[in-house]
């Protein structure tokens, strides 16, 4: 047979694939008659090649045809909507929104960029190599994507269940980083490798590995590797050595994981790891790589980081300045000064989680927040890593039981140290049954805790305590009672546990704290300090309260004729609703707005319940109310943001409050802060409420031993809210205890006990600069001596007298002696 023979036609005939050798059709004639006849029916040949080519063609379709329409519908629709990589040649780095406490600490700083990118020739090129070794090795050989990276990345995916190293280039991290999100879908990562491909097209290796270099995120809000090496070793980045360059290039894989101050030893295993890397890549010798090797993890943060939680007012001021300055004032170098005193919102932070984290002592245990089997607490590194997934909040450690003895427990910590638990720091770990009741006291280790207890534990009094996440919350405000500067705020237990800010959002019915404003409504009326009112069971029909109100004391006693100051210091409620009959429930609320209390919170309570405090306020709202009484009568404004420089240093905004003024007053002088309740009337009020503190409801702050304090508890029925609120002539502070969703605190939990002790442990810190001087009394009063009974005067001979504050204008006339010894004969007569 010839070659011509053999050639066969390239074109492919679609009639001859569907035909085979088996194909009846194409049988010889000598076969077919050699074939027995058969009576069944032959199938149908012309249907057999259709089949087969409705197949191939099905194939061709599925395999060329459909994929050639997707790339052509993502070329046509999506493509176009692509971000133009050339924007990067012209890339702005932002600048953040810093902002700072009044004595320069660092709260915060938004939107945080490096500030002072470097171009590609001023990064040093170990630096650029360490990255390289780490991240993307083949960087300078491939075009964008690194196929054999991804294909490595699957398969260790598919072989171990874990990703064990990354499939994304360099070049792919610049692309998601700069103009896409970071959701894991199939057409993110399409768009991801097409970006790549652009960017590697208009822009140049150096180019790319210098936005990389001034984009990636590296711990402690570091932004690029020239922050990184000031955060964490205090130099320029040129100034560094080999073993540092190779901790920072190890930091973008996972800053927290490998973070060398919060994790040597993984962040040495992470550091080596990239030293290797360089070395196998010849970017180092051997002898560099040794000493390198054997250098200790030194890294210390020297650079710019947050100085003071105050998360919450982090978010007050970022609103602040989005509302003055808009959008951009995120990102053009602002820095924004606060009233906030650094060294109070420490002991604010504390107080508060004290407070609540003691309130949870007196509720008993809840249990732990998980728990490992025995074959989960063999591997410590997966016990580490199983800790570093629960939630922390405030002060909280987490940290997992590793055994258990009957007097105590042995812990393994987060940070990877061991602490143990003694029986004696269990005592109060209670069952938790309810609110009002808890389980038998532990007699030993194993009532409470077992091995593989996932937990929470704080240091107090310099060891490890059992504790939990608390679900109470409270907040506390703290403001410069003459100027409105708020000095420190807390919105609640942690910021990353709840954003909601008890301080401004909470509204909260405030219970007696309501009571020193009503009783100033009363003095202003023409009654005195020493006004009787009678301490007796009351039943009202009134058609604004539903049915038929009976309302009681919360010691559910009856206490006859008491005179005001008495009764604000014991908190008496049936004194206070009658002496709001008395007043009048639209005088009262119309009086209540002086203190810049809102009508619309004051018209939801005009009735006679107002008078125990059912108007809801938020902590700032109270605290501005009782500044009024701290400062002698002038209303002022809490205010945040002291002053904000831009960039340069130029200040761009001042506060100037209005204050309450001092000395040579004059009332309405546009100058100062509105005067809305005379001094006279102040001082009295505040005299009372220090009687609070001296013998009354608030008689635990007598232990700050000062003799310039005043405040009022508060207590909403079913012990929902509980709050104390005090002052001295300087700084006036509200605390709130309570749960998000209202419920009952539990029996007990009056303001007195779960809100004052935060208050104490604040105001001791606060009191500090201030002398311990008596307040100043106001010209116009006088004292008087009465009956403390009756609250009339008498002489001051009297044996049983005391002496009163009154206003010169409606002060008692002191009787003689001889008027006082006929009244006593007449009362003998007619007995």
């Amino acid at each position: 047979m010839s070659h011509s023979d053999t050639q066969r036609d390239p074109k492919i005939n679609l009639d001859e694939l569907a035909s085979t050798p088996d194909d009846p059709t194409k049988a010889s004639p000598d076969a077919s008659e050699n074939e027995p006849e058969s009576s069944s029916p032959q199938p149908d040949p012309s249907k057999r090649r259709r089949k087969r080519r409705r197949l191939i063609w099905g194939g061709l379709f599925l395999f060329f045809v459909l994929p050639a329409l997707l790339v052509g519908g993502y070329v046509w629709t999506l493509l176009p909507n692509l971000p133009d990589p050339r924007e990067l040649k012209d890339v702005t780095y932002k600048v953040p929104l810093r902002i700072e406490t009044q004595d320069g600490q660092l709260i915060t700083e938004i939107g945080t960029q490096k500030r002072l990118p470097l171009d590609y020739n001023e990064i040093p090129p170990l630096m650029t190599q360490a990255i390289i070794s780490a991240e993307d090795e083949n960087f300078f050989e491939h075009g964008g994507v690194d196929y054999m990276g991804i294909a490595r990345a699957v398969f260790e995916l598919v072989t171990t269940g874990s990703k064990q190293s990354g499939g994304s280039t360099i070049t792919m991290q610049v692309a998601r980083n700069f103009f896409l999100s970071r959701e894991r879908t199939f057409l993110r990562k399409f768009n991801e490798i097409v970006l790549s491909y652009k960017i590697e097209h208009y822009l140049s290796k150096q180019e790319i590995l210098a936005l990389y270099l001034n984009k990636i995120f590296l711990g402690y809000r570091s932004y690029g590797v020239a922050a990184a090496a000031q955060t964490y070793y205090g130099k320029p980045i040129d100034e560094l050595a080999l073993n540092e360059y190779a901790m920072i290039a190890g930091l973008p894989k996972a800053p927290s994981r490998y973070n060398p101050i919060y994790d040597p030893e993984r962040a040495m295993i992470r550091r080596n790891y990239v030293l290797r890397q360089m070395h196998k890549n010849n970017y180092i010798t051997d002898e560099q790589f040794e000493t390198a090797k054997a250098t200790p993890v030194h890294a210390k943060l020297t650079g710019a980081r947050i100085d003071i939680e105050a998360d919450y007012i982090a978010e007050m001021a970022r609103r602040f300045a989005l509302e003055q300055f808009g959008e951009d004032a995120l990102e053009n170098g602002l820095t924004l000064i606060t009233t906030i005193n650094s060294e109070l919102q420490a002991v604010a932070n504390q107080a508060v989680r004290q407070g609540l984290q003691a309130y949870e002592r007196r509720h008993g245990y809840r249990g732990p927040s998980g728990h490992l089997s025995p074959s989960q607490m063999t591997d410590e590194d997966a016990l580490l890593k199983r800790l570093d997934e629960m939630p922390v909040y405030g002060d909280l450690v987490a940290a997992v039981v590793t055994t258990v003895q009957a007097k105590q427990a042995d812990l393994l910590l987060e940070n990877g140290q061991t602490a143990s638990l003694p029986l004696a720091d269990l005592a109060w770990a209670r069952p938790y049954l309810s609110v009002n009741k808890t389980g038998p006291k532990p007699e030993a280790v194993t009532d409470v805790l077992e091995q593989g207890d996932l937990i929470y534990v704080h240091q107090r009094e310099d060891r490890w305590q059992l504790a939990q996440n608390p679900n109470v919350e409270g907040a506390l405000i703290s403001v410069n009672a003459r100027t409105g500067a708020i000095q420190a705020l807390v919105g609640g237990y942690d910021y990353f546990k709840s954003k909601y800010n008890r301080v401004t959002q909470a509204k909260r019915q405030v219970g007696s704290n309501i009571k020193p404003f009503l009783y100033s409504s009363a003095l202003e009326q023409g009654m005195t300090v020493a006004t009787v009112i009678n301490d007796a069971p009351v039943v009202f029909e009134d058609r604004n309260l539903e049915d038929t109100w009976k309302p009681e004391n919360y010691s559910g006693r009856f206490y006859g004729p008491t005179r005001l100051r008495k009764a604000l210091a014991y908190s008496r409620n049936l004194v206070s609703i009658r002496l709001l009959q008395r007043v009048g429930v639209g005088y009262a609320a119309d009086y209540f707005r002086r203190f810049g209390f809102p009508d619309d919170a004051l018209n939801a309570s005009r009735n006679l319940s107002l008078a125990l405090g059912t108007v809801q306020l938020t902590p700032q709202q109270v605290v501005r109310g009782y500044a009024t009484f701290a400062n002698g009568g002038y209303r002022i404004d809490p205010y945040l943001i002291d002053r904000v420089r831009d960039f340069n240093g130029d200040v761009i905004y001042q506060a100037e409050p209005k204050t309450a003024c001092q000395f040579q007053c004059e009332d309405n002088d546009p100058a100062y802060a509105p005067r809305t309740i005379t001094p006279q009337n102040a001082y009295l009020v505040t005299s009372m409420m220090q009687d609070v503190i001296a013998y009354g409801s608030g008689r635990k702050a007598k232990q700050l031993g000062r003799n310039d304090i005043a405040g009022k508890t508060g207590t909403t029925n079913n012990q929902v809210d509980a709050w104390f609120s005090g002052f001295n002539p300087h700084i006036a502070t509200t605390v709130w205890v309570g749960f998000d969703t209202p419920s009952t605190l539990g029996r007990s939990e009056v303001g007195g006990r779960a809100a004052l002790p935060i208050w104490i442990d604040y105001m001791e810190a606060a009191l500090a600069p201030y002398a311990n001087t008596p307040i100043p009394t106001p010209s116009g009063l006088v004292n008087i001596p009465i009956n403390p009974d009756t609250g009339q005067a008498v002489p001051a001979d009297n044996p049983n007298a005391v002496f009163e504050i009154f206003r010169e204008d409606n002060a008692p006339e002191i009787p003689s002696v001889e008027a006082t010894e006929m009244e006593k004969i007449t009362q003998e007569l007619f007995q």
